[in-house]
């Protein structure tokens, strides 16, 4: 219970990470419905941000014919990443899959909205994530730092971490919380009314 007037939450803290560059799931195979474990079915299905009923069509018109699995995935995650422009002026709570696709602009969870939307349209069980993304390994980016948002498929039994924003392999990603959509990670959950007055996140990579 927070009381009345100006709130300040702050946090810092020291990751060890192995340095090593995220690996893609190439060859990695879809299994059918009816051979998925119980756990993942409901990142099947639509959620508040991921529309899937609104995308359906589309997704079967544009990635049905091509080989399933991995292949897949990867052409939803080219077409999302071809298909938005990235840009803080762009960001809205309330945007859903579909309107990004209309609208063909977002921030970084206006991608894994519509890629994750569009996985779970093709039968492919994907669940969203956020965390800390720096630049380690890849030029400065001169815009403010945020929270990012990635998402995971499941593919050949087990989760992979996939990024539609970036669309390549990082390093020191570090995972916060994990959901069906920005609904189930979502920075903050006020119950009551709450203005956002400043917000800064800095990653950095330090020398051991």
């Amino acid at each position: 219970m927070a009381p009345g007037g100006a709130l300040r939450l702050s946090n810092r803290f020291r990751i060890r990470d192995s340095g090593v560059q995220e690996s893609l799931p190439w060859g990695a195979g879809q299994a059918q419905v009816n051979a998925l474990p119980d756990a993942v079915l409901v990142y099947l299905l639509g959620s508040r941000y991921c529309d899937t009923d609104r995308l359906a069509t589309l997704a079967w018109g544009q990635f049905g014919n091509i080989e399933t699995g991995w292949p897949r995935v990867h052409a939803m995650l080219d077409y999302t990443h071809h298909r938005l422009t990235f840009g803080y002026q762009h960001a809205r709570a309330d945007r859903t899959a579909s309107e990004g696709h209309a609208e063909q602009v977002g921030v970084c969870r206006d991608f894994a909205h519509l890629a994750i939307t569009l996985c779970r349209c093709m039968n492919i069980p994907a669940r969203y994530c956020t965390g800390y993304l720096g630049d380690i390994g890849v030029p400065v980016d001169p815009a403010p730092m945020d929270f990012s948002a990635w998402f995971e498929v499941f593919l050949d039994g087990r989760w992979h971490t996939v990024d539609a924003r970036h669309n390549q392999p990082r390093i020191g990603r570090i995972l916060m919380a994990r959901g069906r959509d920005a609904t189930d990670a979502a920075i903050s959950t006020a119950f009551g009314t709450a203005k956002l007055l400043r917000f800064e996140v800095l990653t950095e990579d330090v020398k051991p």
